[in-house]
């Protein structure tokens, strides 16, 4: 059984431009937890005030999750990890000749015998000791024995090898951490970087190599070019080297989308296994495979990562697709209602458009002449904006609740223009209702002089769903807040 320790909200949260608040990460840490991982890795809690009390927040959940903090071979480290609750730290020593030369500015002696007195440290205290080497594969293959195998003597639980600058290629994975295997007899984790785009791979050929525990991130997410992928290490040693883990794979989408979510980081479409073309099919040859046997062109069931199959049509979609997705929808269409569908989709499929399933109904409804059922109404509008005024917008919308009573709900909000303060009033007025984000904002002129129309293009997302609405008017913010509202009676 391979253990799994995620360092989402450690090196997760270092991707630039990522900050989470304590309430945060006590929600991821919630997720990872019901994922079923070994370890999680809560942060470093040398770093603020407000990195500890989210630590400390996430150590008082009794999680089943073994919680650590990152420390580097320092007792102040380690005593402010103490302060948190932890029950492990990931103790974290520069062994390169580079990083102990110029970083450090000590001897291998030095470092060594600071190492080992900190892992001292941590075990008299109590705390479970994970000892890693930074740098590890820039470093002397000697050196990292001896680290290894002193630390050991002294009590350090596991040990770590870090490809930081993720220069390690799968070759030299299987032979490094065979010799260390072969050298040391405490487990030995891989900690990967994606720098050559070769994490999971080596990764994978470290834990081929001996290592029995991996140091993994959801999405893939970290400095640079991120860490190893969760996802895809878990789901190549479940299918493809029959290793096993503790994670509950089909909670895998579900946790990748809030990650996304709360660290403002949007997932690839073409992300593997949580990506939402992951399990899309367009081309008329694939869909056809698919209706006669999913696995002719599906290496596994998507429900096995909690993810769905999408049947995409677009240009290069056959009838045999429509067919096939309008009976997965459950709509009936007569033969001339199916020919003006199917000409609608190819042409747009010719100019480029990526045709959603909202997008298709949208179709269906223009072909069969019925008008959307708009479940919220947009009933008022202010916004009040000048030279030395903070924007501030005023909506409010009617809707009808489970019981079909209608009720209306007013909000406000600022922004720092009038069409930001418009969407952000929107937004608060809507999150009663359902997740839906606005994941793209466009606007262009059509025309000039003071009164020429703009167009604005907006792209919603509320779960798997994503819908593109066009809004053209003299009026900027009516244009924003409508096409919007459009978009947002289509996904609901």
């Amino acid at each position: 059984m391979i253990k799994i320790l995620d360092t989402t909200l450690r090196d997760g949260e270092q991707t630039p431009g990522v900050s989470l608040t304590p309430s945060e990460k006590l929600e991821i840490a919630l997720k990872l937890d019901e994922l079923n991982v070994d370890i999680i890795e809560a942060g470093s809690a040398i770093t603020s005030k407000g990195e500890r009390e989210g630590i400390k927040l996430i150590s008082q959940q009794n999680l089943n999750a073994e919680i650590c903090s990152f420390v580097r071979a320092l007792p102040i480290d380690i005593d402010h990890a103490l302060e948190c609750d932890v029950d492990s730290v990931h103790l974290v020593v520069p062994t390169s000749e580079l990083h102990m030369k110029y970083k450090l500015k000590k001897t291998s002696e030095e470092t060594l015998q600071s190492a080992l007195e900190a892992v001292q440290y941590g075990k008299d205290h109590g705390l479970i000791v994970e000892l890693s080497a930074e740098d590890a594969t820039r470093s002397d293959i000697n050196f990292l024995i001896e680290l290894f195998s002193k630390g050991a003597e002294i009590g350090a639980d596991r040990a770590c090898v870090c490809d930081t600058v993720g220069i390690l290629t799968p070759e030299k994975s299987i032979e490094l951490f065979k010799t260390l295997s072969n050298s040391i007899n405490i487990p030995i984790s891989a900690h990967c970087h994606n720098d050559f785009g070769m994490a999971t791979a080596n990764t994978l050929c470290a834990i081929r190599g001996g290592a029995k525990q991996c140091h993994l991130t959801i999405n893939g997410i970290g400095e640079r070019a991120g860490n190893s992928s969760l996802e895809e290490v878990v789901m190549a040693l479940h299918n493809l080297y029959n290793e096993k883990t503790k994670i509950i794979t089909e909670k895998l989408y579900e946790t990748s989308r809030v990650v996304s979510r709360l660290m403002k980081l949007p997932v690839s479409p073409n992300k593997s296994l949580v990506g939402d073309n992951a399990f899309a099919h367009e081309a008329g040859i694939h869909v056809d495979g698919l209706m006669k046997h999913t696995s002719t062109y599906e290496p596994l069931s998507p429900e096995e990562v909690g993810n769905k199959r999408r049947i995409i049509l677009g240009k290069h979609s056959g009838k045999s697709a429509l067919k096939y997705k309008l009976n997965l929808m459950e709509v009936s269409l007569n033969n001339e209602e199916f020919e003006e569908v199917y000409s609608k989709i190819k042409n747009l499929g010719d100019l480029g458009k990526y045709i959603s399933d909202i997008d298709l109904k949208t179709v269906i409804n223009e072909v069969k002449g019925h008008k959307i059922d708009e479940k919220i109404i947009l009933n008022e509008l202010t916004v009040v904006s000048g030279n030395k005024i903070t924007p501030l917008a005023s909506i409010k919308l009617d809707f009808a609740d489970e019981d079909n009573k209608h009720k209306s709900i007013i909000e406000t909000a600022y922004g720092v223009g009038p069409v930001d303060a418009s969407i952000n009033a929107l937004r608060k007025a809507l999150s009663g209702f359902a997740d839906i984000s606005l994941i793209d904002y466009q606007v262009s002129s059509i025309g000039k002089g003071t009164d020429a129309l703009v167009e604005v293009v907006v792209k919603l997302r509320r779960g798997n769903e994503v819908v593109e609405v066009k809004k053209s008017q003299s009026d900027i913010i009516r244009a924003s807040v409508e096409a919007v509202m459009e978009g947002v009676n289509l996904l609901i």
